[in-house]
């Protein structure tokens, strides 16, 4: 099986990740990274790159248009607890990568969408705008995520290639077992492991383990 472990991906198997960036969000996040390389794709997002002379939006927008697919998690809806307003960056970036595939021309008229919430109607009461549109329940649980991520790429991409959901879930749950041992391997700590750093130690296991099933 091809898997793609560099950050040159090509435009066709770069995936974004549009999501929380909290801890508390964290998990999710990490389990969505897995499940993009378990199936051969490259993640993208925006904690990939920290420049302080980097303009955000400029910075997400070159992301959005080097991707052929995105993932949209709208579930953070709460309200703040310093302001008590809610974040609106993801529904905010969700726009804008179906902006580049309704009005863009070429490779970005060819986007693919998955949007996920915790619950799969519940956008109807704060986004009523993508009524219509497949809205995919992750129940704020990881294994979860990674079925909902798995089929999506099957589904758009129509590879033979791709394991099968139980196949990656597994996968995952062994490598959990395994990071904290792989992390002190690479003097990593696992607590606070940025984007690219994850990244790259799952994409070792995932080679580690392809070895080891030739």
């Amino acid at each position: 099986m091809s898997r793609v472990h560099t950050m040159k991906a090509s435009y066709a198997a770069s995936v974004f990740i549009n999501c929380p960036f909290d801890d508390q969000y964290r998990p999710m996040l990490f389990a969505a990274v897995f499940a993009i390389l378990d199936c051969g794709y490259q993640p993208r997002c925006a904690q990939e790159v920290e420049d302080g002379g980097d303009v955000r939006i400029e910075k997400i927008r070159r992301i959005i248009e080097a991707c052929k697919f995105g993932i949209h998690d709208i579930s953070r809806t709460e309200l703040s607890e310093g302001n008590a307003l809610p974040r609106f960056n993801m529904p905010f970036e969700l726009g804008i990568f179906l902006g580049a595939r309704y009005f863009g021309q070429g490779d970005q008229a060819k986007k693919f969408t998955l949007i996920v919430d915790r619950e799969r109607f519940r956008y109807q009461q704060f986004l009523s705008d993508i009524a219509g549109q497949d809205i995919q329940a992750h129940n704020d649980d990881p294994i979860v995520l990674i079925a909902r991520v798995r089929n999506w790429l099957a589904n758009a991409t129509k590879r033979t290639t791709i394991p099968g959901a139980a196949r990656v879930q597994a996968r995952y749950r062994q490598f959990q077992a395994d990071l904290p041992a792989l992390c002190e391997e690479m003097a990593l700590d696992q607590g606070d492991l940025l984007f690219n750093e994850y990244a790259t130690v799952t994409s070792i296991w995932l080679r580690q383990a392809d070895a080891l099933t030739v």
